[in-house]
């Protein structure tokens, strides 16, 4: 898989170790759900990624929730944990924006893309501790959270993602129990 800055290394999916500290676990078990993103995907034919088969749900494509997951590590690693802009492609003119995101570009770009923000969002985890508070003040009135509360999230987040990833690559070609 390439991308412009050159290839991209796809991440192997390697078992969370049954005893752990805190830390490791959680890692673990994210990295577990990230590259478990990549095994849904994997050798999809191109033109299925934006097949939408619910049709009370139009942006719910495989090739969508690849860009939405790659929105959702920008925007708890480095809006939330460190109060960076926030640059998704949403907004209140389109809060789908992510998702459309998804019938626009190739899935290898957007698998690609979302690599490069897991990435990120590792480099962001190795300077933190799990009990460090956010930086991003949550508007929804619950104040600051914690890196461990992210973590946490996230592998939630990626976990009911990677389900829906089934649901619709079965739907798209058949293909079962990655």
């Amino acid at each position: 898989m390439y991308d412009k800055s050159g290839p991209v290394a796809l991440p192997k999916r390697v078992d969370p170790p049954m005893a752990a500290d805190e830390r490791t676990m959680l890692s673990s078990w994210l990295e577990w759900h990230r590259s478990t993103v990549h095994v849904k995907c994997a050798g999809l034919d191109p033109a299925l990624s934006s097949a939408a088969p619910v049709p009370s749900s139009p942006m719910t494509t495989i090739g969508g929730i690849v860009s939405h997951l790659r929105w959702v590590e920008a925007f708890w690693f480095e809006v939330v944990m460190l109060d960076q802009p926030d640059v998704a492609p949403y907004s209140t003119r389109d809060p789908d924006g992510e998702f459309r995101v998804g019938l626009e570009r190739p899935l290898d770009e957007l698998l690609a893309d979302y690599e490069h923000q897991c990435a990120r969002s590792r480099e962001i985890t190795s300077h933190l501790e799990l009990g460090n508070s956010s930086r991003h003040v949550l508007q929804d009135g619950r104040g600051r959270t914690t890196l461990r509360w992210v973590l946490n999230h996230m592998i939630e987040e990626t976990a009911r993602h990677n389900g829906h990833l089934d649901l619709l690559r079965e739907s798209a070609d058949g293909s079962v129990g990655r």
